[in-house]
C-alpha cells in the first residue's frame, strides 16, 4: 500500500510538470496584446492593491500574462483545482483553496485581508461551476470590503479549441493572437446595501461580459 501510494504520487507528479512545462511552452508562443492596461500598470506604479477578475473559460492566458505581478489567486478545492494550484505556484501566485461550495468564507476572508494589505488578487467569478458568464459575489465583495478598486479583463483569442465543458474552456493554438481588453478601476461603496451590492454585481457581469466581446472582436 505504501509503495502504491508513493508511485501515485509519483506519477501525479509528473503530470504536473508536464502539464506545466506544456502550458508555459504553448503560453510564450502566443502574441498578446492589451488595450486598457494603463489602469492596471498605474496601480501597480502607484503600489495599489485591486482585484483582477476574469471569466474562468478564459482564464489559461490571463493566468500567463498575469504570472509576474506578485497575486494571490481563489482556486477551488477540486481535483482539477488541485493541478491549476501547482502550476499557479509555478508562475509565482500565491494559492488559496475554496470556493461557494467548499471553505469559501474562509477563502473570502483571506482574498479580503490581503486585497486590503498584501497584494492584489485575482479571481475567476463565475467558477468553479459556472454558470458560465454569470458573476458570483466574491469578487464585487473582496473589493468592497477591502477598499481597493476592481478591473475587469475581457481575453479574446483568434485561433482556439473549445473543449465540451460547462465554461465552454478555451485553449489557445500555439502562435495565435490575443487581445486583453482591461476595464478602468471601478470603486465600489463599502457602504452600499444588499440590494445595491446585488445590482452591482449585474453590472460588472454586463461589463465583463462587453469586454470579453471587444477582446474577442480585437483578435479576429
Amino acid at each position: 500500500m505504501k509503495f502504491r501510494k508513493q508511485y501515485q504520487n509519483f506519477l501525479r507528479f509528473i503530470g504536473t510538470y508536464v502539464l506545466y512545462m506544456l502550458s508555459q511552452t504553448l503560453c510564450k508562443t502566443l502574441r498578446i496584446y492589451s488595450t486598457g492596461s494603463d489602469s492596471i500598470k498605474s496601480l501597480l506604479t502607484e503600489k495599489k492593491k485591486f482585484v483582477l477578475a476574469f471569466w474562468h473559460g478564459t482564464m489559461v492566458i490571463p493566468w500567463f500574462a498575469h504570472r509576474d505581478l506578485n497575486l494571490l489567486a481563489i482556486i477551488s478545492k477540486s481535483k482539477d483545482g488541485d493541478l491549476l494550484a501547482k502550476i499557479l505556484r509555478k508562475w509565482n501566485y500565491t494559492v488559496v483553496r475554496g470556493s461557494s461550495s467548499t471553505g469559501g468564507n474562509v477563502a473570502l476572508q483571506i482574498m479580503i485581508d490581503h486585497a486590503k494589505h498584501e497584494c492584489p488578487v485575482a479571481i475567476t467569478p463565475d467558477g468553479p461551476l459556472g454558470p458560465n458568464f454569470k458573476m458570483k459575489a466574491g469578487a464585487v465583495i473582496t473589493a468592497k470590503k477591502s477598499e481597493v478598486p476592481l478591473v475587469l479583463v475581457g481575453v479574446g483569442c483568434k485561433s482556439k479549441r473549445k473543449l465540451h465543458s460547462w465554461d465552454n474552456f478555451e485553449v489557445p493554438f500555439p502562435f495565435s493572437k490575443v487581445q486583453l481588453v482591461y476595464s478602468e478601476p471601478i470603486l465600489i461603496d463599502k457602504n452600499l446595501s444588499y440590494d445595491e451590492t446585488s445590482k452591482m454585481i449585474l453590472q460588472c457581469e454586463e461589463k465583463l461580459n462587453e469586454l470579453q466581446k471587444k477582446a474577442q472582436e480585437f483578435s479576429d
